[in-house]
């Protein structure tokens, strides 16, 4: 069927309707005729959604494109486009959010989406805010939810209406929103959603800022700033592949490299001796490699970032185990979160790099 735009939720039905009889007519022959009650996985296929407040980025499309991939051709992707106000609070930018729907409706049919559902408040919440809302629990408390307090139950709740009104089979959401991500997750397991939650890679523009539609509020200074968050991340990530790659080498070196240390440096060749030194000294069992050296170095570049000008205001920078969001401790193995939240300028910005520590590095 051909790409449609659906403003209510009867559009959708139509849509998704229409998308079900060609799939009975396909299995049936042309006898069959829509019902607006078929299941939305049919005979073609799964449905999967991507949510969106809209401003559609190559962040959305590559989300729209995972899902198209997903579920193939014989399958639904839907695009919702949708700025939420439950989740914004006093004082956070939902009037000046950007709203750019005929774009967006180009983004999503090029990326792959069959559909563009783009309701109303009052069509998602017919009435007024709901009386009825899902809570975040301790997981919402923590980072972005000290800073934006009720913004995830805000978002749990429209997520979940949203999964309803589309009928989906899989939805796909970006890593980039890692916390929003996990929630979404816990709901889905929680409540029994019978939902598939996929995660998608963050995507970043060539000079490593992570895509966001706030992005275009940054004046071409405050952007040059904006890139500390970036470059924090990665100056965590190179400390934790240094110090897995000492250890690896250290692993490798023969028993005797102390003892060669010594005869070398009874020849005055000190530097080859410090070094050969170093690697024998670190196979003695020290403990796994420390998340605080990692979280020293993201620390560094934020440090640096918040004397430019414009500055860097950092709001949080939390290594997190990405099942609770909870500090890990310096001894910590396993899988973990670096995540940092700062403004600059006027804008507030995210960002987040997965890390993994110890022996399944």
């Amino acid at each position: 069927m051909s790409f449609g735009f659906a403003p209510t939720r009867a559009d959708l039905d139509r849509l998704l309707a229409a998308r079900a009889a060609l799939g009975d007519r396909d299995a049936a022959g042309d006898g069959a005729t829509a019902d607006s009650d078929a299941p939305a996985g049919g005979a073609t296929g799964p449905v999967a959604v991507v949510m969106t407040m809209g401003a559609l980025h190559e962040g959305h499309a590559s989300l729209v494109r995972a899902a198209r991939a997903r579920v193939g051709a014989h399958g639904f992707v839907v695009v919702t486009v949708f700025v939420n106000p439950l989740q914004f609070g006093a004082g956070e930018d939902l009037d000046r959010y950007p709203r750019t729907l005929d774009a967006d409706l180009k983004t999503a049919q090029e990326a792959g989406a069959d559909a563009v559902f783009a309701p109303s408040v009052d069509e998602v919440y017919p009435g007024g805010s709901p009386q009825v809302t899902i809570a975040a629990g301790p997981l919402g408390e923590r980072l972005e939810g000290v800073s934006r307090p009720g913004h995830f139950d805000g978002m749990l709740t429209v997520v979940a209406k949203l999964l309803h009104l589309s009928r989906a089979d899989v939805a796909f959401f970006g890593q980039k929103d890692a916390q929003q991500l996990a929630l979404v997750r816990r709901m889905v397991r929680d409540l029994n959603f019978p939902v598939e939650i996929v995660g998608v890679p963050t995507t970043r523009e060539d000079d490593g800022l992570a895509l966001s539609s706030r992005n275009r509020y940054l004046s071409a200074p405050e952007r040059r700033t904006a890139l500390a968050l970036s470059r924090a991340l990665f100056a965590a990530r190179d400390r934790l592949g240094a110090q897995h790659a000492l250890r690896a080498r250290a692993a490798s070196a023969p028993a005797v490299a102390s003892r060669r240390a010594a005869a070398l440096s009874a020849l005055g060749e000190s530097r080859l001796a410090a070094d050969v030194h170093a690697v024998a000294a670190s196979r003695e069992p020290v403990g796994p490699c420390g998340a605080d050296a990692v979280r020293e170095a993201a620390r560094a570049v934020l440090a640096e970032a918040a004397g430019a000008n414009p500055p860097l205001r950092l709001e949080y920078l939390a290594l997190v185990d990405p099942g609770d969001f909870t500090e890990v401790p310096d001894g910590y193995t396993g899988d973990a979160i670096l995540a940092v939240a700062a403004r600059v300028g006027g804008t507030r910005l995210i960002d987040n790099i997965p890390l993994t520590f110890g022996a399944s590095q």
